[in-house]
């Protein structure tokens, strides 16, 4: 049962809306943990091959952190193993997770969305770290992967100023994928979600797992030359036989994920 999410699955994609449109879905430290079993239970089940994640309303994808849920002068209440929001320290995952950000995506909820593969976003989304202004630092990931994913002077810029950044510029600074009209913003994410699905759910997860662990190594060559058990998993499976077979009969594969 969730709380302060709804759940829906279809097609073998379980959609995630952060219901809390009154807060700007914000987290408390109970919405938090929910997304936290949520997502444990979708990287569990092998009936589940991609994930999206929005927010309810138009005004937020996720404010992040709620602030009055939390007591001055106290210590800040403990994100989940798995990270905030279950998602930015969720380090194992294989499955695509898209996140589809309509309007503000702010502090906690930008760093979910760093979390995720692919960002799109409405015409109204906007992105910000903006934790210096109340004493903080973005402690979820956002200061590693966004120096990351655009680079270290464009990711300096966002974080030390904390300034507001429109759908437009994301998208021409890299951590953005498409920006859509926001009555197209689910459909553009089952979009984004069916064309991974035309390949083998093993191999998605086996690109997955070899780009984000390949980033751990210091060269091109040692990433390369690196062993991903993702691969043999890959290697060994039933789709690789389907999906040869598919292709020399000259007809669509039928995937079953093993």
């Amino acid at each position: 049962m969730s709380e302060f999410c709804i759940v829906q699955v279809e097609d073998r994609v379980m959609t995630v809306t952060i219901n809390r449109p009154e807060v700007m879905n914000c987290l408390n430290p109970e919405a938090n943990f929910e997304l936290a079993r949520i997502f444990d239970a979708f990287d569990a089940d092998p009936e589940l091959w991609a994930a999206v994640i929005t927010g309810a309303g138009n005004r937020a994808f996720c404010a992040g952190l709620d602030i009055n849920s939390q007591t001055p002068g106290k210590k800040l209440s403990e994100d989940p193993e798995t990270g905030f929001g279950g998602l930015t320290e969720r380090f194992q995952s294989s499955k695509p997770i898209i996140a589809a950000v309509n309007g503000a995506a702010v502090g906690g909820g930008f760093e979910i969305a760093l979390a995720c593969d692919l960002i799109i976003c409405s015409d109204n989304a906007t992105f910000s770290l903006p934790e210096g202004h109340i004493g903080l630092v973005p402690m979820a990931g956002g200061m590693h992967r966004l120096t990351r994913q655009i680079g270290l002077k464009l990711g300096m810029g966002m974080l030390l100023t904390g300034r507001k950044v429109s759908a437009q510029e994301a998208l021409q600074v890299g951590f953005v994928n498409e920006i859509v009209p926001s009555a197209d913003l689910l459909g553009a994410a089952s979009r984004w979600v069916k064309m991974i699905m035309r390949s083998a759910p093993l191999s998605v997860r086996a690109i997955k797992r070899c780009v984000l662990d390949g980033m751990r190594h210091d060269s091109l060559e040692a990433a390369m030359g690196a062993h991903y058990e993702a691969i043999d998993v890959m290697l060994e499976s039933e789709d690789l036989a389907e999906g040869m077979r598919a292709f020399s009969e000259k007809r669509p594969p039928v995937w079953k994920g093993c």
